[in-house]
């Protein structure tokens, strides 16, 4: 006796509470097996990009910190690198305005991957880690309250440097806090790693080849975690990262499980070069040394008519890098993140192209979950760690 069998094609999303904002996926199943997945976004569309063409460059940073707005700092450092390469400054940066950058990069690091933890783990039915995870992450968001007054879209890097210095006690705050993470990874290892269940969702699902993530374009812990060396802190290093001394976990399962174990190492060595970039850290200028592109210290500003009026023409009128063109990548909690900046001359961009991980990343989803079961679908958009704020730019 024949059977017909038909497919089902489904929603699922944007408003679906995996999809992590507003991504539908649109599955055709057979059963509960998925037969095709298609990725849609476009609901957010922010228009960063053409937004910055009308901005002079330093209005252009605040608009970064909405990109992936769980790592602002990696966002705001990887424009400026690239200004400043436009510029033909970067080599004049002082080297407390590098240290505290690294720094602060770094615990962004952290405060991205704990979000990534604690949403991944609920949504697959793990409660307690999120709450664990969260607990840690308002440490650091009080760090950024402290630092740039604000403790999520943090704008705080300049052209040129940084908009303020640390305050004063700072220092051991971040130190405490970076020597007890460790300890509190273990925690999360022990509630997950030998967890059965969480083995059973993780382990053999989502599966991609080194091959096949590096044809898609995928990079940071998705692409490590498919046994690709390839870091761009080592790599092609910026910002002195190469002074410091740290590890890159790779690993070959290419899995969800693989993933969750790379991101778990990254936040240990991210731990570890907090505390390298502190005992780094040397009183010291926080801009550079050019006026007539960087904003000078607010205390110039108040105390000399010259400071004054460097600070009015540079915020009124901008500055004007010659004609040209460069990138520049860094490596953001969720992969390569890169700036294309185009300029003609003027105080404003021609163009301004973003490279974000979360979209490049995305396009590897239908081939992680084709063939799997609807369930494994969560599974694999949380190992993803995507932000739509970066994918609808």
């Amino acid at each position: 006796m024949a059977f017909n069998t038909e497919t089902m094609v489904i929603n699922m999303g944007p408003q679906h509470p995996s999809t992590h904002g507003v991504l539908q996926l649109i599955l055709e199943l057979d059963g509960e097996i998925v037969q095709k997945a298609t990725p849609h976004i476009g609901f957010l569309h922010r228009g960063t990009e053409k937004l910055s063409e009308y901005r002079t460059y330093h209005q252009i940073i605040p608009l970064t910190d909405r990109l992936d707005y769980l790592a602002p700092m990696s966002n705001n450092l990887g424009y400026v690198l690239a200004v400043e390469k436009l510029l033909g400054i970067t080599d004049k940066i002082p080297e407390r305005a590098k240290v505290i950058r690294v720094l602060m990069n770094e615990l962004t690091r952290l405060k991205s991957h704990l979000v990534w933890m604690a949403c991944h783990a609920l949504d697959i039915g793990a409660m307690t880690v999120f709450l664990y995870c969260f607990r840690e992450r308002e440490d650091i968001t009080d760090i950024y309250e402290k630092v740039s007054g604000a403790r999520m879209t943090s704008n705080y890097f300049r052209v040129g440097g940084l908009s303020a210095d640390l305050p004063e006690g700072l220092e051991q705050d971040i130190r405490a806090f970076a020597e007890s993470m460790p300890g509190h990874i273990e925690t999360y290892e022990g509630l997950l790693t030998g967890n059965r269940i969480w083995q059973k969702r993780t382990i053999g699902v989502g599966h991609i080849s080194a091959e096949a993530a590096i044809d898609i374009g995928i990079t940071g812990p998705a692409l490590r975690a498919s046994g690709v060396d390839w870091d761009l802190r080592r790599d092609n290093p910026y910002s002195g990262y190469e002074d410091y001394d740290f590890e890159v976990p790779v690993f070959e399962e290419g899995d969800t499980f693989a993933r969750y174990k790379a991101r778990l190492d990254e936040m240990r060595q991210a731990s570890l070069i907090i505390l390298q970039a502190l005992d780094k850290l040397k009183p010291g200028p926080i801009l550079a040394d050019c006026p007539k592109v960087v904003l000078p210290p607010k205390q110039d500003v108040v105390e000399s008519i010259e400071g004054l009026i460097h600070h009015f023409k540079i915020i009124s009128e901008g500055f004007s890098p010659e004609p040209g063109e460069v990138y520049q990548g860094v490596e953001a909690p969720k992969g390569e993140l890169g700036f294309y900046l185009v300029s003609d001359g003027s105080p404003k961009p021609l163009r301004m192209k973003v490279r974000p991980p979360s979209f490049v990343n995305l396009q590897g989803l239908p081939q992680m979950v084709e063939g799997k079961l609807l369930a494994d679908v969560v599974a694999v958009i949380g190992t993803l760690d995507i932000v739509l704020g970066e994918i609808d730019r």
